[in-house]
């Protein structure tokens, strides 16, 4: 799909890609790995064309349409759903053609098109993603201009979902999303249908998504097949497998050199330390891998242990207006050695909680009590405007120890991963990751009681996420979590609670739970949208009323191995007859003229290939139940 040949490729005069060359298989999906800072992103830029190359060529098939995100957000007056359905630029042609074409030829071959490109559901499935991606039938159908810059990036992100290009280019897909949307777009990007090259530090979504890793290391790019656990168990053995080759190479070139020097000067060997000087000289040079090491994150922990419970919630309610609480019957404990997931789709109330938590927000009833003397830290991303960008990082830590000998000062800036000269750099030429560190540093300088983190590993790359992950591991005061990283919360957090509903209560279940729970709605990326009518509430209309229908319906019974396995074998059956139906009707439709020579028919024909096609979506959704049940039962 992607070749990649003898690249080389400068920014501002330094060496980002040296000589690379590299060979993507049609139809994989590949998540594209390297520390921050080496050149992903802007070998994005070189693949799209929007930046040049010094040397070599990168090569596509002809035709092959190209997707990312859009930099610049959607903010117009357009709503959602139609935002999303312009991303096809096919179909919008096709469908303003259809409307003034008088050839009958013409028309003829744009309904055919159109047919080909399933553009009856395109609606549906424009709001399916949508749904997945936060906005309910409501959201959809408001204009972009409604929504903060995070929500419109995730229009941008469903867009090109949408549009489904040959290659699609991703990079740090999740940072805009929440832990639900993060699993929708894990499943949906795991059977997405064409090439995809992912950018992340996302573990898990690599595991879930992707079958190939690109890895760009030393200025050079190397293709690795399996998810990121099988690249990652395999990185680490060649590493093992270089250090001994090098290891074994310096006692080798040792051994030679003492001979050399031994007896050059006798002329009896005189003749063999030419030899082995030769050898010497024309040795290949094994080099080792070089891991650059990632700074540590330090929490110091509380001066002095706080009675438990540090947090004690009893009836509160909090919100910002008077009399309109956003969470209520809220009675919770929160323990010196708490480690708390918070789980909840953004707009429910989960950054009014941490408020409370944090004493951002008062209640506006019931009864918070906090320990005496308690401190709290608070993290989020949106802190990092609260940094002055004209200052260095020097001056953000003095700020913090305004007695301190500057050596102490300049001590304290080297364990957050800022050594020398690097402490003087202002924090608008730090990276993404560096501010993060920063900000993190600045948050829990004082000790504190209870970490609260809101979604900390944005900007963070993978071996920085674990240090942060043994940082939290070590630190003896509580934390709570709020994160779309599946991984980091599974390695730091032994409860989770919910919000939902207005409330927040703990979560009965593991985050394997939760993931069926968000995966089992109508925005679960295996559904299969039927004929569609261009309207978001309609969808969602439809949709509630037959879960209504399929709640009032008595629970069928249980069923044992042998029913279990009989009714695979007709699901089997049913599905195999609905794709011969649906196989006839695309060898109908496929005829040349068709369309214009049976027009009325051609339309029933469309019609009734959607009904189909429908019902063997319900087949395999059922096909996929059964199975699962027979394999509990054994």
């Amino acid at each position: 799909m992607l070749q990649i040949n003898d690249l080389t490729v400068r920014v501002a005069g330094r060496v980002l890609i040296d000589k690379a060359s590299v060979a993507l298989p049609p139809n994989a999906r590949v998540g594209f790995l390297g520390r921050n800072g080496t050149g992903k992103t802007t070998l994005f830029k070189v693949i799209t064309g929007d930046y040049g190359a010094d040397e070599g060529t990168v090569k596509l098939p002809a035709r092959a349409k190209i997707g990312g995100v859009a930099q610049e957000a959607p903010g117009g007056p357009e709503t959602l759903i139609d935002f999303v359905l312009k991303a096809d630029k096919e179909r919008a042609a096709l469908l303003a053609e259809a409307e003034t074409a008088t050839d009958p030829n013409r028309i003829a071959e744009v309904q055919t098109r159109l047919a080909d490109i399933d553009a009856h559901s395109a609606p549906a499935r424009a709001a399916i993603i949508l749904a997945g991606l936060g906005f309910d039938a409501e959201a959809q159908a408001r204009p972009c201009s409604d929504f903060s810059g995070g929500w419109r990036m995730r229009v941008a992100l469903a867009a090109v979902l949408f549009a489904e290009p040959d290659l699609l280019l991703l990079d740090e897909p999740t940072n805009y999303l929440d832990l639900e949307g993060t699993l929708w777009l894990q499943q949906y990007l795991a059977t997405y249908p064409h090439s995809i090259l992912l950018i992340s530090h996302d573990r898990d979504l690599l595991d879930a998504s992707v079958d190939f890793i690109l890895h760009l290391d030393q200025r050079k790019l190397t293709l690795w097949r399996g998810s990121y656990s099988t690249f990652a168990k395999s990185r680490a053995i060649e590493i093992a497998v270089r250090e001994k080759a090098v290891r074994k190479q310096e006692d080798k070139r040792a051994d030679l050199q003492a001979f050399v020097d031994r007896f050059r000067a006798k002329a009896s060997k005189a003749r063999q330390a030419q030899s082995r000087l030769k050898m010497l000289e024309k040795m290949d040079t094994v080099t080792a891998i070089v891991e650059t090491d990632v700074p540590p994150f330090i929490i110091p922990p509380p001066e002095r242990k706080a009675s438990p419970p540090i947090i004690n919630l009893e009836g509160a309610s909090v919100g910002y207006e008077p009399g309109k609480p956003i969470l209520t019957q809220l009675s919770l404990r929160i323990d010196d050695d708490d480690r708390i997931g918070l789980l909840g789709s953004n707009g429910n109330g989960k950054s009014t909680f941490l408020k409370l938590i944090s004493d951002r927000l008062k209640p506006m009833g019931g009864r918070v009590v906090r320990a005496e003397k308690m401190k709290i830290a608070y993290f989020a991303q949106h802190q990092l405007d609260e940094l002055r960008p004209q200052e260095s990082v020097y001056q953000h830590m003095r700020r913090l120890m305004p007695d301190a000998p500057e050596a102490k000062v300049r001590s304290a800036a080297a364990r957050t991963g800022f050594s020398s000269d690097r402490a003087d750099t202002k924090v608008a030429s730090l990276s993404g990751g560096e501010k993060a560190r920063l900000l993190f540093a600045l948050a829990v300088a004082e000790g504190p009681h209870l970490l609260i983190l809101d979604e900390p590993t944005n900007h963070l790359d993978i071996d920085s996420r674990a240090a942060l992950v043994d940082a939290l591991n070590g630190y003896p005061g509580a934390v709570m979590i709020v994160s779309h990283d599946r991984h980091l919360l599974e390695a730091t957090v032994d409860r989770l609670w919910l919000v939902n509903d207005g409330t927040v209560k703990p979560f009965d279940g593991d985050l394997d739970d939760y993931r069926k729970i968000v995966l089992s709605g109508p925005a679960s990326p295996n559904a299969k949208p039927g004929k569609g009518t261009g309207k978001a509430a309609e969808k969602a209309e439809a949709s509630a009323a037959a879960e209504a229908v399929s709640a009032a319906k008595p629970a069928a019974p249980r069923l044992d191995a042998k029913g279990l396995a009989r009714r695979i074998g007709e699901i089997e059956a049913q599905m195999a007859k609905l794709k011969a139906e649906i196989d006839k009707i695309d060898r109908i439709l496929a005829q040349p003229g068709y369309f214009q020579a049976h027009p009325n028919n051609a339309t029933e024909a469309t019609r009734i290939r959607a009904v189909k096609a429908d019902q063997l979506a319900s087949a395999e959704e059922e096909w996929l139940a059964v199975s699962e049940e027979l394999e509990a039962v054994g």
